[in-house]
């Protein structure tokens, strides 16, 4: 077997290598060793013995990656046709204002994406890269100084037992840091029209998140999302008019798994044209 390392994308031989994995981090005993495990392209923690592990080729990578490319180029497409309303509007002394979103986000590798990810679709975005278990102590902070119409929390999480104990907050990974960073944004804007929130990762506590005070949440059938839904979500309250009620209707179609992987209460939309 080759050896595993820090930074290997892998695939669990158990699961029949359904998902693939960033190894992050790896960890010896005197009997075994653990592998800490991110997903590639959904939003997923994971732990698993070395010896489960396999590297994977490049194929299968390749195949992972452009699934979420596509997905990526299809909302360019869209952002193409938006361009060009913008363009019109220019010449009619009017510009369109999106809102501001605030993106926190327990990967590095998905912080650097995502800031590419809005760059392109053209919207007015600060990503910072945080631990979960971190950003329930700076979201404060960064509310007060960046001051956004949009906050997304999200990172990595997971069931810790499948299948059981969905009621039990530490039967998930991250979703208790996900659900205090929830309230202490809620302890600084309470109304949900004017601070849209989204919160949560793969299979996170749904109900906890929106109990806290999140606009949407992810993970209402405890399924994998991709590392885009967030983004998408938050991009559509951007783009939406301000006199339009966004609801998971209007966004589903365009989630890895519609209604299943993210919900919610829904928000008004951010989006105002304004005269020069």
């Amino acid at each position: 077997m080759d050896k595993i390392k820090k930074g290997d994308i892998v695939g669990r031989k158990s699961y029949h290598k359904d998902i693939l994995f960033v190894v992050d981090r790896i960890i010896k005993s005197s009997n075994h060793t653990i592998a800490l495990l991110k997903g590639l392209n959904i939003r997923i923690q994971a732990d698993s013995d070395i010896e489960d592990l396999e590297l994977m080729d490049q194929k299968e990578i390749n195949q992972s990656n452009n699934r979420i490319k596509n997905r990526f180029q299809k909302k360019l497409e869209k952002q193409g046709r938006q361009d060009d309303e913008s363009e019109s509007l220019k010449r009619s002394n009017k510009i369109i204002y999106t809102g501001k979103i605030l993106h926190l986000d327990g990967d590095r590798r998905y912080s650097e994406k995502s800031i590419l990810f809005y760059r392109k679709m053209g919207l007015k975005a600060i990503v910072k890269n945080v631990p979960e278990s971190r950003q329930a102590n700076v979201v404060t902070a960064f509310l007060e100084r960046y001051k956004p119409d949009i906050l997304v929390i999200t990172g990595h999480d997971g069931m810790i037992k499948r299948g059981t104990a969905y009621h039990d907050i530490y039967n998930y990974r991250n979703s208790k840091h996900f659900v205090n960073a929830v309230k202490k944004a809620r302890l600084c804007e309470k109304s949900k029209k004017d601070l849209v929130i989204f919160a949560g990762a793969c299979q996170s506590y749904y109900e906890e998140l929106i109990n806290a005070g999140a606009n949407f949440a992810s993970s209402p059938a405890r399924i994998l999302i991709d590392f885009i839904d967030p983004l998408i979500v938050a991009e559509r309250v951007a783009t939406t008019n301000f006199n339009k009620y966004l609801t998971i209707n209007d966004i589903e179609d365009e989630l890895r798994d519609g209604e299943r992987g993210v919900s919610g209460i829904g928000a008004m939309g951010k989006k105002k044209i304004l005269e020069i």
